[in-house]
């Protein structure tokens, strides 16, 4: 009776030993997934102003902000000022997959851009600029996203682009400038000369042409369009004339037959 009391207590003792690894094996794989899970999850929180982006530890619970190794991924994903913008909607959303992330902050970005790079304030278009070179590091975002980034683009690059005509009719007027101060003498007098004499002309008709572009030509958006060039209506082509057939010449009458025959000419 003992040697069975004893073996029952052992084997029951086995038992609930097995019971309880196979519970606490569980337990941990249900933390190792939980982990994983909360890993792969982003969340938005706004700090003084600024929303950041944080995501889950390698652990059950608990997040830390969002920084990736690559420096242009990590200046996307940087605490994102808005300028006073309200984004309680965005605060404690959380999200699966990195493209569900960037979908939405493309839109926060969105918001912050399109005002700024209609504007003609140079520091509000510098600002635009920010916003539109941290949207194009968002790989995740729909094509409707990317249509509405390539207009953003278009917008600002004509004010870029004036800009730029601008700088380069400053710059010709003051390299003209500089010539013309070392053509009165110093040593390089004879070669200003002949750079003045080169390229005087065209740098005249450039800084012109320059300056219509930049004052003229960049009219409002509001305003009229230029008229469009008339185009020249086609002439409708000449029909070649047939050539004309020589007209056939006129049979002589025969000679009569008593006549003497014409004498032949001799050499």
């Amino acid at each position: 009776m003992e040697t069975d009391s004893f073996g029952n207590r052992a084997a029951g003792a086995l038992k609930r030993f097995f019971i309880t690894v196979v519970v606490l094996g569980l337990l941990g794989a249900v933390l190792v997934l939980l982990s994983q899970l909360n890993a792969r999850t982003f969340t938005f929180e706004v700090r003084n102003g600024q929303l950041w982006v944080l995501r889950g530890r390698n652990l059950p619970t608990g997040s830390e902000p969002y920084r990736p190794a690559d420096p242009a991924l990590a200046d996307a994903y940087a605490p994102l000022d808005l300028k006073g913008a309200p984004a309680t909607e965005l605060a404690g959303r959380k999200f699966g997959e990195r493209d569900e992330l960037d979908r939405a902050l493309f839109d926060v970005i969105a918001q912050l851009a399109k005002p700024r790079v209609a504007s003609d304030d140079p520091r509000a278009l510098e600002e635009g600029l920010y916003y539109l070179r941290r949207a194009e590091r968002l790989s995740g975002i729909s094509e409707e996203q990317r249509l509405a980034l390539k207009a953003m683009k278009a917008e600002v690059a004509f004010y870029q682009a004036r800009g730029k005509l601008e700088e380069a009719q400053k710059l010709v007027a003051e390299a003209m400038s500089q010539l013309r101060l070392a053509s009165q003498s110093g040593r390089h007098t004879r070669s200003a000369n002949l750079m003045i004499m080169a390229v005087e002309p065209s740098a005249v008709s450039l800084e012109e042409a320059l300056r219509k572009a930049v004052h003229a030509l960049s009219a409002p958006p509001d305003g009229p369009l230029p008229p469009a060039p008339e185009k020249a209506e086609p002439k409708p082509a000449q029909e070649p004339k047939p050539a004309q057939e020589p007209p056939p010449a006129e049979a002589q009458p025969p000679a009569p037959s008593g006549a003497a025959a014409p004498p032949e000419k001799k050499p």
